[in-house]
């Protein structure tokens, strides 16, 4: 591993860039990927910090962390004091970043690190964030090829916030974009949209994603689903308008049936069918129950945001020299 100047940690020196990575259950993949960054932005010169944030781990990840970071004057590391999620743990870090450019990528390896230099030159260049898009390899899976698509597809057109498939959170910001996105009070951040959303000058680089140093992925199906639920409630009403355009539709369709059964009357006959009524009958309900429930979500993000919860708390740090007392515990 490269040797760095004690003075990498002395307070108030700001590096060019720090590199936040929330790490859970990653304990193989700490010193591989600290070593591997620190040669690549080593090598190009450039000054720098990474700081890893644990999210609440269940395995040897803080304590190799810690090990590390007492040899390595470059890292710092945040254990949050439970698991608060990918995004949570991707806030606690830019919080605590302290550079002039933030670059977040995962701590696995899937995101090369010999893309860093790039990305520098494109922020050096003038833009305020770089994004990158991750190519499909060989290896990837169909679903997860037409899931991505579909869910960047459907979320830039309910949202009007343009995103395009393969869009992660491996990305540079500007500290000035960094500053605007911590400042943000979404309950449920999605931070790909909200880099988007903010506007700053942008420019894309695609990569190849790397298989897996080790472990096993921790992104799952089902929390696939909940980031792409919340992604969607937090930046768009298209579910209420839904709800209204059903609401018409089916008054409509209401309509017509009493000026049929009207019309049959006057003629003097009898409308039969009780359980097309009742097929009727149970089918509004559910409409109106599905209805009720998407207006619920969007009632309980509002109770989350009025209950100014922190969107992580932190249980411990590492590699600060400087005076702890004036860091960050806890985010809103």
């Amino acid at each position: 591993m490269q040797e760095s100047p004690p003075s990498a940690r002395q307070p108030g020196r700001v590096p060019e860039l720090s590199v936040v990575v929330p790490m859970f259950n990653e304990q193989t993949n700490v010193a591989p990927f600290v070593e591997a960054v620190t040669g690549v932005l080593a090598g190009a010169g450039v000054e720098h910090e990474i700081l890893l944030v644990d999210d609440g781990s269940r395995d040897g990840t803080w304590l190799a962390i810690s090990e590390l970071a007492r040899k390595e004057p470059r890292l710092r590391g945040i254990s949050l004091s439970r698991n608060f999620g990918h995004q949570g743990a991707l806030l606690a870090g830019l919080n605590h970043a302290r550079g002039r450019a933030v670059i977040t990528m995962d701590g696995d390896l899937q995101h090369p690190p010999d893309t860093l230099p790039e990305l520098l030159d494109a922020w050096r260049s003038g833009y305020k964030v770089v994004n990158t898009r991750r190519l499909d390899s060989a290896d990837t899976s169909s679903f997860k090829r037409l899931s991505s698509r579909a869910f960047y597809w459907l979320f830039s057109r309910l949202t009007g916030v343009a995103m395009e498939a393969g869009a992660s959170d491996f990305r540079l910001m500007d500290r000035d974009a960094v500053e605007a996105l911590v400042r943000l009070g979404d309950a449920d951040p999605f931070i790909r949209g909200l880099v988007s959303w903010l506007g700053f000058s942008t420019k894309t680089i695609p990569y190849q994603a790397r298989r897996r140093h080790s472990g096993v992925p921790k992104f799952t199906l089902r929390k696939m689903v909940r980031l792409s639920s919340g992604a969607m409630l937090s930046f768009s009403a298209f579910p209420l308008r839904l709800g209204i355009g059903i609401g018409f539709v089916t008054s409509a369709l209401a309509g017509m049936e009493l000026c049929y059964i009207f019309y049959t009357y006057l003629n003097g006959h009898v409308v039969p069918g009780w359980a097309s009524v009742m097929t009727v009958m149970s089918l509004m309900f559910g409409v109106l129950f599905v209805l009720l429930g998407i207006i619920g979500t969007y009632l309980a993000k509002v109770y989350e945001i009025l209950k100014k919860r922190p969107r992580f708390v932190v249980g411990d740090r590492t590699g600060f020299a400087e005076d702890p007392s004036g860091l960050p515990s806890y985010d809103r």
